[in-house]
């Protein structure tokens, strides 16, 4: 029972890993004795992070662009030359965009369909080679899609091209674990309800809306990076190892409303 959740050694690389809900799942694993690799499409900010996180633990910055085929493969390659297997993938990444009905741009899908789910799809198959080498029967390896409660019930807000590719990012998860299981691969998503992060800002930051937005959570509050990494490191642990396939919401119970 003791090495039951550790992640202790294990070699991760989280997409957009510098901010939000990927620095929460980053710096989770870090302070879990993993070796991170943190990867953000701002060089500087990439690596300003992993040095802060390096003074946790092991953490290094890896920057990259995912919105490009390009960008995918070449940090794939980047990640397997240095690492020729890799334990845990969490494909964080994301962007979002929100406008009214009748004036929601057709752009917005082209742009969210590229980064939110193509990537997603792209990294994963590029880094297959790596994840095979650390795969096992008793410890398979794991990858992690970072989903939404937008993609499961209807959202709050007019964000149509994200909620789209996010229930996209969910089906995703479930054909790559049916396809992967047998190479004891397994492949999870977790559907973040609301977390501090960039996206959330603009509600989150207002009083009124906060407070809004708690009284709708269940549970009755925001939630705190604890909540996204713990469930994270789950996923990455022998604890979730019989696990794939699934889509697991962190949202405090809003996906109860139905």
């Amino acid at each position: 029972m003791p090495d039951l959740f550790t992640v202790e050694g294990k070699t991760v690389l989280v997409t957009g890993g510098s901010r939000g809900i990927g620095l929460m799942i980053a710096r989770g694993f870090v302070e879990a004795g993993a070796h991170v690799v943190i990867s953000s499409r701002k060089a500087d900010v990439c690596a300003a992070v992993a040095d802060q996180l390096s003074e946790l633990g092991s953490c290094e910055a890896i920057p990259a662009d995912l919105a490009s085929v390009e960008g995918a493969d070449r940090l794939a390659r980047q990640v397997q030359e240095r690492f020729p297997k890799l334990d845990v993938l969490v494909n964080n990444a994301g962007a979002t965009w929100g406008a009214p009905l009748e004036a929601y741009p057709e752009s917005a899908f082209d742009k969210l369909w590229a980064v939110n789910v193509k990537a997603v799809f792209r990294l994963t198959t590029a880094l297959l080679p790596a994840l095979r080498g650390s795969a096992t029967r008793e410890d398979p390896a794991r990858v992690i899609n970072i989903g939404s409660i937008d993609g499961i019930r209807v959202p709050w807000m007019e964000v149509y091209a994200y909620s789209a590719t996010k229930a996209a990012v969910h089906m995703l998860t479930r054909s790559l674990a049916h396809q992967l299981a047998p190479e004891h691969i397994t492949v999870n998503a977790i559907a973040p309800g609301p977390f501090e992060s960039k996206m959330m800002a603009f509600a989150l930051d207002d009083p009124t809306t906060r407070a809004t937005i708690e009284h709708q959570v269940p549970l009755g509050r925001i939630g705190r990076p604890d909540d996204m990494a713990g469930a994270a490191i789950f996923l990455a642990s022998r604890a979730g190892a019989y696990l794939t396939g699934a889509v697991i919401p962190v949202d405090g119970g809003i996906t109860t409303h139905g």
